[in-house]
């Protein structure tokens, strides 16, 4: 897709023409938001206006219809964006990116139109055993509403920010391969948190708890896992193993969630330890 990106950074009429004929095909938004990082990401904030605009109005249109994920998404992936260009640090930017995904679960941004409770009662119309279970959980004083609606918010910023991640290392792929040949997959393969990172994770996920926003935990753990991938991403790098390996590894990611737990403690681990550069040092 680099002659795509080429063609596109000759100038802005021609990004504005991709993002928006991209986004205007709801399973093509990724596209637009990747478009809108790439110029976010090489020009700035202010050059990029026209872009952004170009791939949010139809996302608005789509928005208007009930799918609020290209929106959320090409908003998300620019404010990722405009923080990876300022900071240089894919930490900080998933960071950033991963707060706001919280923010807009907290404000009820993902709820389809109506709330939760349509939702609940069509569950409730198909099935007479989810209705017997919302009745025991009614029953044990839970609000099923409103517990549905924090599960659909979930697991729609959850996308919504697995989605930005994936535009944004898209768009700096491009934007690497254009003027940087081989600096995406350097900076990827470093990728990895700071100790105040970290902290800074366990601290917003305990006054998540505390303050009684559960968003923050749903999300939170998003960066430690992004940079456990690019930990196995280095790790495949320095040993110069078969791209196979890579392949095995995401089927795994993907379909077993013990190996996502064991992405995250690498992670964690990693912060301390530096597998990265002690493997290297051994070399």
């Amino acid at each position: 897709m680099l002659p795509v990106a080429r063609w596109l950074m000759r100038g802005t009429p021609q990004a504005v023409l991709g993002a928006a004929a991209a986004t205007v095909i709801p399973w093509l938004f990724w596209l637009g938001a990747a478009i809108a990082a790439l110029v976010t990401l090489r020009r700035g904030l202010s050059p990029a206006l026209p872009v952004i605009v170009a791939a949010a109005v139809p996302a608005g249109w789509w928005w208007t219809r009930g799918d609020v994920i290209p929106l959320a998404s090409i908003l998300l992936v620019t404010l990722m964006a405009v923080v990876l260009r300022a900071r240089l640090r894919w930490s900080e930017a998933l960071i950033v990116g991963a707060l706001a995904g919280a923010a807009m679960i907290q404000l009820g941004v993902f709820l389809p139109p109506g709330g939760a409770g349509p939702v609940l009662e069509q569950l409730r119309q198909g099935s007479p055993e989810v209705a017997a279970m919302l009745d025991d959980f009614a029953r044990q004083g839970m609000q099923t509403e409103q517990i549905a609606g924090l599960l659909i918010g979930g697991i729609t910023g959850l996308v919504v920010l697995l989605a930005a991640v994936a535009c944004l290392a898209l768009a700096r792929s491009w934007q690497a391969g254009l003027y940087n040949p081989g600096g995406f997959r350097e900076e990827f393969h470093a990728l990895r948190l700071a100790p105040r990172e970290l902290l800074v994770l366990f601290v917003l996920g305990a006054l998540g708890t505390v303050l009684g926003l559960p968003s923050l935990g749903m999300l939170l753990w998003v960066p430690l896992l992004v940079t456990g991938i690019a930990l196995v991403h280095g790790f495949i790098g320095l040993k110069g193993m078969n791209g196979l390996w890579l392949v095995a590894f995401y089927v795994l990611l993907i379909t077993t969630w013990p190996m996502i737990l064991i992405v995250l403690l690498a992670a964690l681990t990693d912060t301390f330890a530096d597998f990265r550069a002690r493997l290297g040092r051994s070399d």
